[in-house]
């Protein structure tokens, strides 16, 4: 009786503690789905309603997840008129042999998503090219000179979990753990959090802080820059981090170095979830890396050699440049902007690919529409670094209809040039020009670019344009860009911002439609899943400008748009495309088999305005 006594209370005892210390392999079990990466995107309640009603639950589901991951590969637009895509495949090829990337990305899985019905299976099959070598000529025609490199992931990571003895872990930004997804590195002013004792050369975890709801109703990190992490539940974002480590790195400063320090990199990122070589300072003015629907966007312009163009919201230059090299730098591209930092980009990219067509200005799109006459008769000095030239702009040279001057090159004496520009500029304030003023100028233009100057130029500001003065024009929209990946976080928009961005978005649109000649071309793009913002703007266009017609896009390789409508609770009805409409514009998909941005494009033919 003893004996089965205490066999009973041995058995409870094993029982209870068995249940109150789980075991190494249940702690195991929870490690890895804590250390791993699958994200849930948040949205807004009624946005999240909103997108569902358009694309139905389980759509909507796989398009959020596909939002949540880069693109399995990366796609570069190779500068035709420097080389060619067999060229730069060659290149690439070996710069990746020698650095070891290729073994990275060697056996890589492609996503395979079903395909869905807005996606044709024939660009599908075009696409599947990308399967078997990693680097790879794109097959769809008209886009020959773009090139595919082959990334990997979702990659399973050991952190080195270990039971009560969790890694050390460094947690970054939303906002940096994207870039790191993309492949960059961990820099300092992007660290969070980090746990004690971290020094210089120390593998660690690195985890993501994802905005929560807060107390006023929005979003916010409630962390204070600094937090020591100890790998407990008791650290702050310890269950909401669950599913969100992004790879291991090798500390590059200790733990007092990284919140010390206000730049350089904190974390070498060795070890990724997602791997995608990586191409800064590659084959520069040869090559520019690209989203694919960018590309097929500024094809869909279809730009001739001779034309005029405006590329609205130009900035940073991608399409722009695309433009030009599909015009073989023959006519004339303009690229406003209304950020000066972001013309001085412009500029530098055109410079960087060897471009002589773009001119580039300070505009803003609202208002690109010239409304008063007469020009400026100041005199502007550009200074050209590399071959000691100096550009004067004046308003009597050749006309551009815009009501800016244009530029011309008339020698290199620096000396002479610049005590005219300094008398012109201060015309109106005395009749000389002082010494100081005439060494302050040739000290500006010898140091080259610098926070108001570029290639030692400058943005010129516009007035605006003349109605009808462009064969074609790109109107690229600034919008909720809900389509970029990839993306952690989507809760901070609203039904009412997403509304904002569809009124802005439709007064550009108004300016856009007055500037393209009759039997011109303007294309409309975004880079958003929103309705509101793309069939919504369409519907808009159609029903406002009768002489707007929707064209054929070639190439022709996202899926159709969305027809009907959606009643918001508040009343107000959204109109989209109607029947026969949808396959005249494209739609890019996240979660089709593309594996792209989500992105929008349509295209509109001008006709006769002969009527208004």
């Amino acid at each position: 009786m003893k004996k089965k006594g205490r066999g009973l209370f041995a058995a409870f005892r094993q029982t209870f503690v068995t249940r109150r210390n789980p075991s190494s392999q249940t702690k195991m079990s929870e490690a890895s789905e804590r250390y791993c990466y699958n994200p849930i995107l948040r949205w807004n309640p009624q946005v999240e309603d909103y997108f569902i009603s358009a694309y139905g639950s389980s759509h909507f589901a796989q398009i959020s997840k596909a939002l949540t991951r880069p693109s399995c590969y990366s796609c570069i637009r190779v500068n035709t008129l420097k080389s060619t895509s067999d060229a730069v495949i060659e290149k690439l090829g070996e710069i990746m042999r020698k650095s070891g990337s290729q073994n990275d990305v060697e056996d890589i899985n492609l996503k395979e998503t079903k395909a869905s019905n807005d996606i044709d299976s024939d660009m599908a099959e075009k696409q599947s090219s990308l399967q078997h070598e990693t680097i790879s000529k794109c097959q769809i025609p008209g886009l020959e000179y773009v090139v595919f490199v082959k990334g990997s992931g979702p990659h399973a990571i050991d952190y080195g979990y270990l039971p009560d003895k969790p890694p050390k872990e460094v947690l970054v930004s939303r906002k940096c753990a994207e870039a790191v997804l993309r492949g960059a590195q961990v820099y300092v002013p992007g660290v969070m959090a980090c746990s004690s004792h971290v020094e210089q050369g120390d593998l660690v975890a690195v985890s993501v802080a994802v905005e929560q709801p807060s107390p006023d109703g929005g979003w916010g990190l409630c962390i204070t820059r600094g937090t020591v992490l100890q790998g407990l539940p008791t650290d702050p974002f310890y269950f909401e981090r669950n599913g969100l480590y992004i790879g291991q790195g090798t500390t590059m400063l200790s733990r007092a170095g990284i919140f010390r320090a206000s730049q350089g990199i904190a974390v070498d990122m060795n070890n990724r979830v997602f791997k995608l070589p990586s191409f800064y300072d590659v084959l520069e003015g040869e090559i520019f890396l690209q989203n694919l629907p960018s590309i097929v966007a500024a094809h869909a312009l279809d730009p001739q050699k001779g034309e005029r163009i405006l590329d609205m919201c130009a900035a940073p230059g991608g399409k722009t440049t695309a433009i030009a090299i599909l015009m073989k730098d023959e006519g004339e591209v303009i690229a406003a902007d209304r950020s000066h930092n972001k013309v001085m980009d412009i500029q530098k990219l055109a410079a960087e690919l060897g471009l002589t067509c773009i001119t580039t200005y300070k505009l803003d799109a609202l208002k690109a529409v010239r409304k008063t006459n007469g020009s400026s008769d100041m005199t502007t000095l550009c200074y050209n670094k590399d071959n000691n030239d100096v550009v004067i702009q004046r308003p009597d040279s050749k006309p551009l209809g815009n009501g800016v001057t244009s530029t011309t090159i008339v020698g290199s004496n620096a000396d002479t040039t610049c005590k005219e520009n300094v008398s012109n500029e201060k015309a109106n304030e005395r009749t000389y020009a002082s010494k100081a003023d005439i060494r302050k100028t040739m000290r500006r233009m010898r140091n080259g670019p610098g926070r108001n100057q570029s290639l030692g130029g400058r943005a010129e500001n516009s007035k605006g344009f003349l109605p009808n003065s462009f064969d074609r024009v790109l109107l690229d929209a600034p919008c909720s860009a809900l389509g970029l990946r990839p993306r952690l976080f989507a809760g901070e928009e609203t039904i009412e911002t997403l509304r904002n961005h569809a009124k802005y978005q439709r007064r550009m649109f108004d300016q856009a439609v007055q500037l393209v000649r009759p039997g011109g071309v303007l294309v409309y793009s975004t880079c958003t899943i929103n309705p509101g913002e793309n069939e919504a703007l369409v519907r808009y266009a159609l029903d406002t400008y009768k002489f707007l017609s929707l064209a054929p896009q070639h190439p022709r390789i996202g899926g159709a748009g969305l027809v009907g409508s959606c009643e918001f609770p508040d009343g107000y009805v959204e109109e989209w495309l109607r029947a026969g409409e949808e396959e005249l514009v494209q739609r890019f998909d996240p979660s089709s088999p593309l594996d792209t941005i989500g992105f929008f494009i349509a295209k509109f033919a001008v006709g006769s305005k002969d009527d208004l």
